[in-house]
């Protein structure tokens, strides 16, 4: 076990990196593997449409204000492990739980429709004097944990500590105390003549939420990805140069699992995006990194997983080699397929899906906005191009969505191969509604229902989003609002 060690200077001086320096200070605030037989069983088990999904509008959380206050941008969107709970997180350092209720009720949608469960403030902002830096609030991810009693326990982290919250109900208190009255108040204990046993008295739903754990100091960097593993004891916490893997028992000490960090500073070539355990292999997790290569460590073969099991990297087509090659390259987020066969990530123009037991190349590739590609040299002026984008599976891993700009996200079919864009917007929010395609004209003549890539608000953009692990709901945040999409079945 190994304590943080001070950095002597962090900042980078070689200019060769271009921007992966500012990859990492910049912050837009973003054994077996699966057998083939259980990947089809798995593929075929659909959860709600078995074939093209149809998308409806179901619900719309946020304030429709046009001067959006920084701190209600949502920063990160995520189900537990069943779905009936759905967790955001903001930019304000804030937690907002909805929970699932009123399903099959017609007046909603047949899915049932979440409401605010809880609200806490997870993190302040605070200032590290020996360095003189500002910590942000900013929630960067939330992480269920599986519930094993009556209580919900998640870990929400900003760019340097980890907390591990627990979120309890209370229905009921305790009346007829002997040495206090009913407002709490002491009474005489010489006015104390007989004996009451207090009873349990029906009261308001409340629902608490409270730090059981704060995991802090050691991340000299900022803290990109959380990853619970399967064995429900550890996690993973992956800043840009190092993962630790802690004990949620233990607070004070963590093991440095993965160590990037050159000796010479001026050698960096690459940093770490994205870190994530396997959903059924304790001893397997995966990182990815600023160069587009994907690394499956074991940590059975050693503690310190400098020496990677396999690398996952698609050779680079020479004819489309240019400045912005390393930049749009970089993964910015990387899931196991809930089977544990798969891998899907996402770079900025492309999301592609690989299989554990192929490391050559995408098994499959799909592409999000390709017609941006002409527009590299102004998406890099104006920093989009660091835009770190999310993906997420489906229940039965047929389905990736990724979002896009103009409040446009992506689902693609892996069976049909077919996709669609589709919009999060306010102008059509009547429940039930199906969504209409959208279409992006990159060149020629315009149709009707189509809109230019030079009309695209490039300051709308769907970064988190996450699909419910069982049904066909999807929660798509949209800067300070949350979409909730629902199949039409």
């Amino acid at each position: 076990m190994i304590s943080p060690t001070k950095e002597k200077g962090s900042t980078f001086g070689s200019k060769q990196l271009h921007k992966i320096q500012s990859m990492l200070h910049h912050r837009p605030r973003a054994g077996s593997w699966g057998s083939k037989e259980k990947t089809d069983k798995h593929l075929q088990n659909n959860h709600g449409n078995g074939g093209e999904i149809q998308w409806c509008f179901s619900q719309v959380k946020g304030t429709i204000e046009e001067d959006i206050t920084e701190a209600d941008i949502i920063s990160c969107v995520e189900f537990n492990h069943n779905g009936e709970l759905l967790a955001t997180g903001d930019k304000g350092g804030r937690v907002v739980i909805f929970q699932r209720d009123g399903k099959g009720n017609k007046s909603f949608h047949t899915h049932g429709e979440y409401n605010v469960y809880s609200t806490f403030q997870s993190h302040e902002p605070e200032f590290d004097y020996l360095k003189s830096l500002e910590i942000e609030e900013k929630i960067n991810k939330i992480r269920w944990l599986q519930r094993s009693n009556p209580a919900n326990f998640l870990l929400s982290t900003n760019d340097k500590t980890i907390k591990l919250w627990k979120v309890t109900e209370r229905d009921k208190r305790a009346e007829g105390y002997n040495l206090k009255d009913d407002s709490g108040i002491l009474r005489d204990p010489t006015s104390i003549t007989s004996l009451r046993i207090p009873l349990l008295k029906p009261m308001e739903l409340l629902v608490e939420a409270s730090p059981r754990r704060i995991f802090a100091n050691a991340h000299t960097y900022h803290i990109n990805s959380i990853s619970v593993n399967s064995d429900q004891e550890t996690y993973l916490s992956a800043d840009d140069l190092r993962i630790n893997l802690w004990h949620l028992e233990v607070t004070n000490q963590s093991f440095n699992i993965v160590d990037i960090k050159p000796a010479n500073m001026e050698e960096l070539t690459e940093v770490i995006t994205a870190a994530e355990f396997h959903p059924t292999e304790c001893n397997l997790f995966v990182y990815s990194s600023s160069k587009g290569t994907i690394r499956l460590c074991d940590m059975r073969e050693r503690a310190l997983c400098d020496k990677h099991a396999k690398l996952f990297e698609e050779p680079e087509d020479p004819t489309n080699r240019s400045f912005f090659s390393e930049i749009i390259s970089s993964i910015s987020d990387v899931k196991f397929s809930h089977n544990g066969r798969y891998m899907v990530t996402r770079d900025y123009l492309s999301v592609k899906v690989w299989d554990l037991q192929m490391d050559s190349k995408p098994i499959e590739t799909f592409q999000v906005h390709e017609y941006l590609r002409s527009k590299l040299c102004s998406l890099y002026e104006n920093d989009c191009i660091f835009d770190k984008f999310e993906c997420a599976w489906s229940g039965n891993d047929r389905h990736i969505m990724t979002g896009s700009y103009n409040n446009f996200f992506r689902m693609f079919d892996r069976e049909s191969k077919k996709d669609v864009t589709l919009e999060a917007s306010r102008e059509n929010v009547k429940p039930k509604t199906v969504l209409k395609p959208r279409k992006v004209c990159s060149g020629g003549k315009r149709k009707k229902e189509e809109i230019s890539v030079d009309c695209l608000d490039f300051n709308r953009k769907i970064l988190h989003s996450a699909w419910h692990p069982q049904e066909n709901i999807l929660a798509v945040a949209a800067t300070n609002n949350l979409y909730l999409f629902a199949s039409k079945d």
